[in-house]
């Protein structure tokens, strides 16, 4: 009889709300980017993880600094599943440009200046919108086709096109005409050019 292994550990499911409600409580500002806001306009977009790019003045990382204290935010990493716990304040946050983490509340990243702008970029525009409760600053659709185009990364180029779409859907004026749905990449479309930052 052979003994069982260890149970394998999994990230919990991804419970956007949850997370932004302990930055919320924690006063720190931030506006929601990402796969999130992007299957909000392509249902069929399925993303695993929540994307937030906060201010990055002392006060607001202090404050972020507190949140994932709360939240027991582990760095996600393939080799270590249940996650790598980290010491963290405002100075030590600020000295990357993105965290990937997790929590009880699933995967998320924190991406303090993603393609196409930060914070300030991205707060002009944002609205937000109230789910189960709490209220989420999403980042402008225009705001996030800019990043896709701009990351250039393979999953990005791939929705890139239905992003455009329901752009140009949202915008057209009310009883004008409709314009050609560009191909997606595995239509047969051609990749877009672009530069990360």
């Amino acid at each position: 009889m052979t003994e069982a292994g260890p149970p394998q550990w999994e990230v919990p499911e991804l419970d956007a709300p949850a997370l932004a409600e302990v930055l919320s409580r924690h006063g720190v500002r931030f506006v929601v980017i990402g796969g999130f806001v992007a299957q909000m306009y392509v249902p069929e977009y399925a993303t695993e993880d929540a994307d937030f790019t906060p201010a990055t003045d002392r006060d607001n990382l202090e404050r972020l600094s507190r949140a994932l204290g709360e939240l027991e935010a582990r760095v996600r990493t393939e080799v270590v599943p249940e996650g790598l716990p980290f010491s963290h304040d405002a100075a030590s946050l600020a000295r990357a440009s993105m965290w990937n983490l997790q929590c009880k509340h699933g995967a998320f990243d924190i991406t303090f200046e993603p393609a196409g702008g930060g914070y300030d970029h991205l707060a002009r525009r944002a609205k937000v919108v109230t789910v189960r409760g709490v209220q989420m600053p999403l980042a402008d659709l225009a705001d996030i086709v800019e990043s896709k185009r701009l990351a250039n990364r393979p999953k990005d180029l791939a929705v890139l096109p239905l992003l455009e779409d329901a752009l140009m859907r949202r915008d057209r004026p009310a009883g004008g005409p409709e314009r050609p749905r560009r191909p997606t990449p595995e239509e047969g479309g051609q990749e877009g050019k672009g530069t990360s930052r």
